[in-house]
């Protein structure tokens, strides 16, 4: 087989390939035939100028597959490889990952023998290679690639047996099988980055235009050009240099550790453990104090620990990790449920007990653990690949760019090749200047300012959001933003706060009333809520669950560090903790048994549907009082105890699980509160009115998050929540209050949401996944509860493959998968970073800012080839011929400005946030300061300013290269040019025009009307084609009427500049033209600042206007004679004011009236979503 389908969520193709031979590859053999061709027959039998000529056009060609092989990874399997059907003929393959996770790749192909365990038996060999750091081994059981496996879903008896690696000969094999734990990936030294860059096509075409016009002697402005593209490129390459350097500070730590290995404890490195290894871990710090953390993901055998896990979840609780010796020893293990006896990789012990009863004792007095997974497959490991390879880095050159400039490249090609037919005809001209006059037609078109142009309107945007404490990484996402037409919330932490209001505890009698007063409340319920919880001491200070710590604060009750609840007034007996049964999240709820004086008691809480089926006797309200609450917004939970017999503290702690939760006695229900933030409904509404479409997606509720959603304007119309149906078979749409049943259909789901706003549980994704419906249904609801990580990142990925664009607003590691995959990230800082004195605030806030900062040092090279460059710029401005000066003067003001925009980016160098490694933020390209979501109306207003600004500036270079098209050809052949002070001029204007339109402000409001998304739409298209109609018309017509008045005269194309009234008048309506182009297309309202606001761009038009009013008019004969104008008929200057102010007005017109008949809307998404859909059906017919 050359091909094999893995479909697994990182790979889903392997084709087997097989390296060419150098001579055979074919970037190499064809052009060794045409070069051999060349020089037998062309270079003899042509005169030596024509035979250079297709020389170069040779090595133009070879050139050019030659970057194709670094472009498309498909045209490099076709030229350097052969498919091959037998694997062991393979050395490498061309791995097809997984929809929406990066782009193809190819990896060598490796084989291995692996030492047999018997001397009678043979070596085995393994076949495998190495995708983004995971290792795939051939699986002939299977006959595909399967990811390696490590030792995570054994029994529990089977870890509990094990005594770590007992030979040298096991520790070799597992070292060969695993690797090191460690997190090695290269460094990318800053000349690979660079010429990652420069391999861009868009630069490629760049050097090539720059090279064209050195041979028209054009050496001081191209080699100048050249200079500042380097320099802008060098400078992103440092800036994505110093983001893969702060990742290369994530590493293992390398503690020392005692490791059981070959029968006795041994001192080993944390980098050198291997899965299976038997360790003893412990809270351990560095010489100076730092504590440091666990080397690999490992399971607790014996012991227990408490763990900060802020770096893979964000959030700060500690949470309590025992040992799995209270397990059934046949179950098997699963990590993501049995979390609460696992140590993660990265995470911090805080504090460890041993267990001294435990066979295998440490040395060290540390908890034994085994060891599951090392390197990039723990947990850490695999937020690492998340953030490195997730998705594909997002460029300005995007295909839509590179389309419309193909699109102006055939107006050109048309202009050269009407130039090239006229000049053949004429035998005396050179073929020399001919070809170059055509090269320089077509490279006319594209402006060797564009992608600085695009630059400079996101770089505008970036200061922008930096000055409102919002930082990116990925600069050229901005214009996204402007895009986005769905908006998803996380809601803990995000639209509510994170701290927890305790309000009080129902259901004891019979009314369904909240009871806030402690004091009238049974004594046995308050013990439950100051023993019942999972706080602990660190360093004597309090910490755990915000939640449990508001009951504490609530009822009045201190806790001390001896794990026992005394009341602070009062009488009631101190609750001594001897057991705890920690919480579960498959299970939902947590217990503890307790001893009050010389009884035992065991006090439960967890969800209310969960402790329902646990009590002896359930009260009559029991359902419909905590129904009440959880559809109010609040958290809610159920309390319950039984007594237990007389026993011993050991006896007690022996008991299992089961029986302590069981046959339990019902002592109210808890309620807390989480405030929603102040701001959140109104920059959600906000965010509707402006044609969003807004989603939440929480680990909460459903009840809650339904509540919280339609407080929030994210739900408006009647809800209904999908969930098993009461029988247990199949499901059913259920309303909140439970009135309205309509069973689930997936084909009724599209007609449901357009009169119900619709919500989903977790437990029900797993249905939506294994019947392939994720794609009929997740695109029409509205709230996501209680949805695990993974879940958010298919949610997201669903929207992209129907086509929406998103954003996404969260604030913990949990959000990071789903940030990575929207199209916008937004992660959410709560804390601010703290000031220090001196120097190392500075140091300390740039370490992990945006990128947009990290353009520090490209300052002074940026500054140098003004200085060197003034004297001699102003000496060639008389000298050089057209193009030069135009462009010179642009080049200068480009220049000025990026090195504006350089400084103002340092400015903000000091005030980046520090970001650590656990913060949402190292994975998503936004981040903000703020503890609310506001920064995302912000993100969106930029997105749409520079959006909006890109597209006037495509449309203005449009219109302004297809006439210097058609001046350079039609104009070039009856011989008219422009002089030098006169391109001058005219650049000077373009350069400033097109600076202060990107400096237009976005209006504080969003509108309800969306920018145009792309540059291909009907809109734009008729606008330019409209324009250009108009634009021709009047320039053929003025010279048409200019003609009327010259003598007859011959005028040689290849001659030198010579004022005559032709000329005068095509330099008139050009600059007309070009003042008309700019003043048209700007777009104001509603999202940018109009003419009259944008007051730079208002003056530049009126010094424009005034200025060709005066030149036409000829009031300043001194001006007219400097710029080489000829005086013009009076008949003629009037018609020319007339006709200009008439092609204004129609132009206007014409743009008023598309923008009014094709306005922006949101994308019809919906018929993506029905090809998506009928896509997998065939898929799973086949």
């Amino acid at each position: 087989m050359s091909s094999f389908h893995v479909g697994g969520k990182v790979v889903d193709r392997v084709d087997l390939l097989r390296k060419k031979q150098l001579p055979w590859r074919l970037d190499v053999w064809p052009f060794a035939v045409l070069y051999g061709a060349w020089l037998a027959s062309i270079l003899p039998s042509l005169d030596f100028v024509d035979a250079a000529i297709v020389f170069g056009g040779l090595v133009a060609l070879h050139i050019l597959v030659w970057l194709f092989t670094g472009w498309s990874v498909d045209f490099k399997c076709f030229a350097h490889y052969s498919k091959v059907r037998d694997i062991h003929q393979a050395d490498s393959c061309k791995i097809t990952p997984a929809k929406f996770s990066g782009s193809k790749e190819v990896v060598p192909l490796r084989f291995r023998k692996i030492p047999a365990g018997s001397s009678s038996a043979a070596d085995l060999e393994e076949i495998y290679f190495e995708f983004r750091k995971q290792c795939f081994v051939f699986s002939n059981e299977k006959g595909t690639f399967c990811k390696l496996s490590y030792p995570t879903k054994e029994t529990f008896g089977h870890y509990l047996k094990g005594t770590g690696h007992g030979s040298e000969a096991k520790i070799l094999a597992a070292t060969e099988k695993w690797g090191r734990n460690v997190f090695d990936y290269p460094q990318p030294t800053f000349q690979k980055l660079m010429k990652e860059h420069c391999m861009e096509p868009f630069f490629v075409f760049q050097v090539f235009c720059v090279g064209l016009w050195c041979l028209d002697e054009y050496w001081y402005y191209s080699l100048f050009t050249l200079f500042m593209l380097f320099m802008f490129e060098s400078t992103m390459a440092k800036s994505r240099l110093k983001t893969l350097t702060e990742l290369r500070r994530v590493r293992v730590d390398s503690q020392i550790l005692m490791v059981h290995r070959g029968g006795k404890w041994v001192k080993l490195s944390g980098t050198d453990l291997l899965p299976g290894d038997v360790v003893s871990v412990g809270r351990s710090s560095g010489q100076n104090g730092e504590e440091k953390s666990v080397p690999a993901d490992m399971l607790i055998l014996a012991g227990n620990a408490i763990v900060n896990e802020a770096i893979l979840t964000g959030e700060s609780t500690p949470q309590w990790k025992v040992s799995i010796m209270g397990r059934g020893s046949e179950e098997k293990l699963s990590i993501r449920r049995d979390k609460s006896h696992v140590l993660f990789g990265g995470t911090k012990i805080l504090q460890h007990t041993p267990d001294k009863t435990f066979p295998l004792k440490t040395p060290d007095g540390g908890c034994v653990a085994v060891v599951l997974r090392t390197g990039f497959e723990t947990s850490q490991g695999k937020l690492m690949r998340t953030i490195l390879f997730s998705t594909e880095r997002v460029t300005a050159n995007s295909w839509e760019s590179g389309l419309f400039i193909l699109f102006l490249v055939v107006f050109a090609l048309i202009a050269a090749g009407y130039v090239l037919m006229k000049g053949l005809e004429d035998p005396t001209r050179s073929k020399y200047k001919l070809i170059l006059s055509c090269s320089l037609i077509v490279t006319s078109v594209i402006p060797p300012e564009l992608p600085m142009e695009l630059s400079i309107a996101v770089n505008t945007s970036l200061i922008a959001l930096a000055r409102r404490g919002i930082f990116c990484t990925e600069p050229f996402r901005i214009p996204f933003a402007g895009k986005v037409d769905i908006c998803c919330f996380d809601k803990t932490g995000t639209l509510t706060s994170d701290d927890m209001e305790f309000s009080g505890v129902v259901g004891l009698n019979e009314t369904t009333d909240l009871e806030s007063d402690m004091s009238r409340v049974p004594v046995r319920t308050v013990e439950i809520l100051a023993s019942c919880h999972a706080l602990v001491f660190v360093d004597n200070k309090l910490v755990g669950d915000p939640l449990e710590k508001a009951a504490l604060k609530g009822i009045d009750w201190g806790y001390k560090s001896d794990e026992k609840a005394v009341p602070k007034k009062g009488n009631g007996q101190p609750v001594q903790i001897v057991q705890r049964y920690h919480f579960a999240s498959h299970l939902k709820r947590m217990a503890v048994i307790v001893r009050i004086q010389e009884e035992f008691f065991a006090f439960v809480k967890g969800a209310p549907e969960i402790i329902q089926d646990r009590l002896i006797d359930v009260p009559p309200s029991y359902v419909e009082t905590y129904k009440k609450y959880t559809r109010q917004g609040s958290r809610v939970l159920a309390l319950a105890y039984k007594s237990l017999p007389d026993m011993t503290v050991s006896e007690a702690r022996g008991l299992d699980r089961d029986v302590v939760e069981s046959g339990l006695t019902f002592a109210g229900f808890v309620v807390f509160n989480c405030p929603i933030r102040s701001d959140s409904a109104v920059v959600l509404s906000e965010l509707k009115g402006s044609s969003h479409d807004l989603v939440m997606i929480t680990g909460d509720q459903a009840l809650t998050a339904c509540h919280v959603a339609s407080q929030v304007h994210i739900i408006s119309k009647p809800t209904l929540i999908l969930g098993p149906a009461s029988n247990g078979v199949g499901y059913k749409w259920m309303s909140p209050d439970e009135t309205v049943n309509i069973p689930y259909s997936e084909k009724e789901v599209e007609s449901l949401s357009e009169t119900h706003d619709l919500c989903v549980g977790g437990d029900c994704f797993e249905m939506l996944q294994q019947s392939s419906a994720h794609l009929r249904v997740i695109p029409y609801v509205k709230v996501f509860a209680r949805v695990a990580p993974e879940q958010k990142e298919l949610i997201l990925t669903t929207y992209k493959t129907v086509g929406r664009i998103t954003l996404m607003c969260g604030d913990g590691t949990n959000d990071v998968g789903a940030l990575k995959q929207a199209h916008v990230g937004v992660a959410l800082l709560n804390a601010m970073p703290p000031t220090q004195s001196g120097n190392s605030s500075k140091e300390s806030a740039g370490e992990e800012s945006s990128k947009s900062v990290k353009t520090k040092k490209s300052k002074p090279a940026l500054e140098a080839p003004g200085k060197s460059g003034e004297g001699t710029s102003k000496a060639t401005v008389a000298s050089k011929s057209d193009p030069i000066n135009r462009h010179q003067a642009a080049v200068d003001m480009q220049r000025q400005k990026l090195k504006k925009m350089f400084e103002e980016l340092n400015e903000e160098d000091g005030r980046a946030p520090v970001v650590k490694l656990g913060d949402a933020s190292m994975a998503s390209p936004f981040t903000a300061k703020h503890a609310s979501v506001a920064p995302t109306t912000d993100i969106i207003r930029q997105g749409r300013s520079t959006l909006v600004t890109t597209l006037q500036m495509f449309k203005i270079l449009g219109l302004n290269c297809l006439a210097t098209a058609y001046v350079l050809s039609v104009m070039y052949l009856d011989g008219v040019k422009l002089g030098d002070v006169q391109a001058t001029i005219s650049g000077v204007f373009t350069a400033a025009f097109f600076l202060f339109i990107s400096h237009a402000r976005p209006l504080p409001t969003l509108s309800a009307e969306r920018p145009h998304p792309n540059i291909f739409c009907a809109y734009v298209f008729l606008s330019l084609m409209g324009q250009f109609a108009i634009h021709l018309f009047f320039l053929i017509s003025s010279v048409k009427e200019a003609e009327k008045y010259m003598p007859d005269e011959c005028i040689e194309p290849d001659a030198d500049f010579h004022p005559n009234l032709v000329n005068t008048v095509s330099y008139m309506v050009s600059m007309m033209l070009q003042v008309a182009t700019f003043a048209v297309n700007y777009m104001g309202h509603p999202f940018n600042q109009s003419i009259s606001e944008n007051k730079p761009f208002r003056y530049a038009l009126i010094a424009a206007v005034g200025f060709f009013t005066a030149i036409t008019s000829d009031v300043f004969r001194d001006l007219n004679d400097w710029l080489k104008l000829v005086p013009l008929p009076v008949g003629l200057r009037d018609k020319l004011l007339i006709w200009a102010f008439l092609m204004f007005l129609i132009c206007y017109s014409w743009e008023r009236l598309l923008r009014w008949a094709f306005p922006g809307k949101i994308p019809a998404w919906k018929r993506r979503q029905r090809h998506a859909v009928s896509n997998l059906e065939k898929k799973k017919e086949v």
